[in-house]
């Protein structure tokens, strides 16, 4: 029996061959990897920014954009400058290899390559890139959110979020300390396909905070005057309505 991966991790494959994007997304799948497979980068960063996969396999000769110029683009990215990347290519020469790390790669893989070894290598990326992290449940304070079960606790008392406002949760409490406007909140929590007014957050952020309030936890969610919203890792001592 091959082996499970305990966590859920979501990784994204951008490779045009229709055989080696089969063959990772079957590989990855088999492992308990939650993949999607597309075959540019212009089909590929929609999906990044509302998906937020924590891997991205990037073939390094693509139509359109390449993978590498990707790779150093996203790099520049404050989103995703911490983003495991592996680069898989068919070229092989030390220079070519260099070149890919120099552009920001975390790890290469030329072509051809096993299914035995592309899974070992991104275990070995995933290790590095979350190690000690639990990418099962976010705690902060009182407050745990599962996502696997999608069941949010303060304390020991289940709390009843909609789905929008689970979202919204989990995004905050991913991204702790960082402030974000509200045309962001709209395209990493609802999508940049979905056209919704600015206010649409402000009204689902009440939400949040009313769902938080029995248990002292809406000061978490933070506003920031004429900026956005952020979450704060410490609760402050008062209270900022939207």
């Amino acid at each position: 029996m091959e082996e499970k991966t305990e966590q859920p991790f979501r990784i994204l494959v951008v490779e045009d061959e229709p055989g080696i994007q089969e063959l990772i997304r079957v590989s990855l799948v088999r492992q308990g990897y939650v993949v999607q497979c597309v075959d540019s980068v212009e089909a590929a960063d929609p999906i990044l920014k509302s998906w937020h996969p924590q891997l991205l396999i990037l073939d390094w000769m693509l139509p359109g954009e390449s993978g590498l110029a990707w790779c150093r683009t996203l790099r520049r990215d404050e989103d995703s400058e911490h983003l495991p990347i592996m680069l898989i290519t068919a070229r092989g020469e030390e220079s070519d290899r260099v070149r890919g790390l120099e552009s920001g790669a975390d790890d290469y893989i030329s072509k051809p390559f096993s299914p035995k070894e592309m899974v070992a290598r991104v275990k070995a990326v995933l290790r590095r890139a979350y190690k000690g992290q639990d990418q099962r449940t976010l705690n902060v304070g009182i407050l745990r959110l599962e996502l696997q079960s999608h069941r949010v606790f303060a304390g020991n008392v289940e709390l009843h979020l909609g789905p929008t406002e689970f979202k919204l949760l989990r995004f905050l409490m991913s991204h702790p300390e960082r402030v974000f406007t509200r045309n962001a909140l709209l395209d990493r929590v609802w999508g940049q396909q979905v056209y919704v007014e600015e206010r649409t957050v402000d009204v689902h952020i009440r939400r949040l905070r009313k769902a938080l309030e029995p248990f002292g936890c809406e000061n978490y969610i933070e506003t920031v005057r004429g900026s956005g919203y952020r979450f704060r890792a410490e609760t402050p001592l008062l209270s900022s309505a939207p």
